[in-house]
């Protein structure tokens, strides 16, 4: 049995991101991560230039490795027509493949400990947190954070409240050569789903879409379902007609959940994609696990130095900082995808963003954030 003052489970971003702020403040953190790096993940891979001032902050400098600028955003919907604009911030492509690889090491270089297991069980009591993997390994801490991502047995085993509702989701994700301007996040929209393109540091194209899952179970596959449904898009007709693909197979998620979740569970702060997942057409996933990530940290860093400042002050602090700064994004996701899926809403939303390019924008700094303040 080994005790942290930090416990993270779940090696994303937002783990990744709140271990290494905790380390960099004086915490002895051990982050529990089933898949060892680097490995590829379902993700849009573009990050709003929103965080990039507190990651430089923390000492990660994505330009130092490649990452893509990018600073116009371009929407198509099912018929073809098209309205482009440019991004009131803009951000950068990075594969989540590299981007999780230089958290890592940048943790390593700071002396944050990894478990490579899968957590099983996490348990509060006497003030004190016990997560047992599935090795049998047992930890001790004062706080655990839940960054393992959207969907997990851990949620059952908390009793979280969106696991009774069913998810009708699906996401693939692909990397591609093509070619494509190294400048732009595109939006296309298809019958029941819509896909993005952008490129990484590699110089591969992202092609990430979601799906509903009874209209894909109906073509059975991928090949079949991007053939007979996402190619109804001309723009990504071409794109699937032309582009060569640097992945074996694509890589798929179900089950994804946009339902709300609390950023509490079990004395648990929750956190990224556990704590509430935006939708993709947002583009803003990753920066907002990163805020969160630095939300957390920075009260944590106060529970655990000031005798004071109790866990129930901790837990209400943070709830209320997570519903302040990302509650107004998520509900404008929700009400864009509406539209957005709606063949006679999104024609009538294009020709007004046609009308006025400043709709559009307005839409884009609804679902993101003004720069991190460091």
């Amino acid at each position: 049995m080994k005790t942290y003052d930090v416990i993270v489970v779940g090696g994303g971003l937002a783990g990744l991101t709140a271990a290494i702020d905790a380390k960099r403040k004086g915490h002895s953190i051990l982050v529990i991560e089933k898949k060892t790096y680097p490995h590829h993940k379902v993700c849009g891979e573009y990050v709003s230039n929103e965080v990039l001032p507190y990651l430089e902050s923390l000492g990660v400098f994505l330009n130092e490795f490649g990452a893509v600028n990018i600073n116009t955003m371009q929407f198509s919907t099912l018929a073809g027509d098209t309205v482009s604009t440019k991004l009131p911030l803009g951000g950068v492509g990075i594969s989540r493949y590299s981007f999780d690889h230089i958290m890592y090491h940048k943790a390593l270089e700071l002396g944050v400990k990894f478990c490579f297991q899968s957590a099983l069980s996490i348990a509060f009591e006497n003030n004190q947190f016990e997560v047992i993997t599935d090795q049998k390994e047992i930890y001790m801490s004062s706080i655990v954070i839940g960054a393992y991502g959207k969907r997990s047995s851990l949620d059952k085993q908390l009793r979280r409240d969106f696991m009774q509702q069913k998810s009708s989701w699906l996401a693939v994700k692909g990397h591609y050569k093509y070619e494509f301007p190294s400048n732009l996040v595109a939006l296309h929209n298809f019958k029941g789903g819509y896909g993005g393109l952008s490129k990484v540091e590699s110089g591969a194209v992202n092609f990430c879409y979601l799906a509903n899952y009874a209209d894909f179970q109906k073509e059975k596959n991928i090949a079949n379902f991007n053939k007979k449904v996402v190619s109804q898009n001309p723009f990504l007709a071409a794109f699937l007609k032309n582009a060569e693909s640097l992945f074996e197979e694509p890589l798929t998620i179900a089950q994804i959940s946009f339902s709300s979740k609390k950023a509490i569970e079990n004395q648990v702060l929750m956190c990224g994609d556990t704590a509430g997942l935006i939708h993709p057409l947002c583009g803003n996933g990753m920066s907002m696990a990163i805020h969160a990530a630095k939300i957390a940290s920075e009260l944590i860093h106060k529970f655990l130095n000031e005798k004071s400042y109790t866990r129930e002050q901790l837990n209400t602090e943070y709830e209320n900082k997570w519903n302040h700064t990302f509650n107004q994004r998520l509900w404008v996701g929700r009400k864009a995808q509406s539209i957005l899926l709606n063949e006679r809403l999104s024609n009538v939303a294009l020709s007004a963003a046609v009308k006025s390019p400043n709709l559009l924008r307005t839409l884009i700094k609804r679902t993101h954030g003004k720069a991190i303040p460091v």
